[in-house]
């Protein structure tokens, strides 16, 4: 059956209600990064205009973008390969044996204000003169990384039967063996989920490298900042800045978008 025509527009109009208020700012930001600063503060806004590269030569040229991409992409690769191997096996106990205040103790963890761990962090780290360096990164990362993977992955593991790890089992294989041959590759999903999601929070995140990192060690984040100073913003750098360090988050969402959709939706569905 058909829908009528009505039916059809009045949809499309609320779907567009709801996607032009996420996508605007977006849109914004992406036209902003080609227009010069006078073009930027005009008002009314100007949607109309010649675009410049200059901003992104900025980003590129005179702000050391390179250097920060690699810092980001060291700490971030590094912050959540540790988190997976901290956090599957905990992620597992937890689903198995029902450990839920584990569980609990561990989402406390997360939905601590990151700056609550920045004092004591700056003090630990000086005092073992970690600062500006990747373990004081890796391992502040970790408190974001951490608790998504076990999260995700608990409640995925919770859907995974117990026969299948059991028939393993009666094979003669171990609890180890069966969770690494067995379990983990029926995982994928929810281990793609839990790995993107953790890269691109620790990616974003912009208040541990501010405060734990000096030149050698600052991250993308930081990139953005630095176009700010007390007299003036340089809305142009800004806005160039951000969608250089979006596209590799937005390229990567895209790439594992079906795997990550996927690994929610099965880790929502027990049973």
């Amino acid at each position: 059956m058909k829908r009528p025509l009505h039916r059809k527009i009045g949809f499309v109009v609320i779907i567009l209600i709801i996607i032009i208020p996420m996508i605007f700012p977006f849109l914004w930001m992406f036209l902003s990064s080609f227009k010069t600063q006078v073009d930027i503060i005009s008002w009314p806004p100007k949607f109309i205009f010649s675009p410049t590269l200059i901003n992104f030569n900025k980003v590129f040229n005179e702000q050391n973008f390179l250097l920060y991409l690699k810092n980001s992409t060291i700490v971030g690769v590094l912050s959540v390969g540790f988190s997976l191997l901290l956090g599957l096996p905990a992620a597992y106990s937890i689903a198995r044996f029902s450990q839920k205040r584990l569980s609990v103790l561990i989402l406390v963890a997360r939905l601590m204000p990151g700056i609550s761990f920045l004092m004591p962090w700056y003090i630990v780290f000086s005092r073992l003169g970690l600062m500006d360096s990747y373990t004081a990164l890796v391992l502040s990362h970790i408190l974001i990384a951490l608790p998504v993977v076990v999260w995700i992955m608990s409640s995925y593991f919770e859907g995974v039967p117990r026969e299948m790890e059991e028939s393993a089992m009666v094979d003669g294989a171990t609890m180890q063996r069966a969770f690494v041959s067995i379990i983990l590759p029926l995982s994928v999903p929810g281990i793609v989920t839990s790995t993107t999601l953790s890269f691109i929070f620790s990616w974003n995140n912009f208040m541990f490298s501010q405060v734990l990192s000096m030149e050698k060690t600052r991250t993308l984040p930081i990139a953005v900042y630095n176009f700010m100073s007390y007299a003036e913003v340089d809305w142009g750098g800004v806005m160039a800045a951000a969608v250089a360090i979006m596209t590799p988050a937005i390229i990567l969402t895209m790439i594992f978008q079906k795997y990550v959709v996927k690994g929610l939706t099965m880790g929502a569905v027990k049973g």
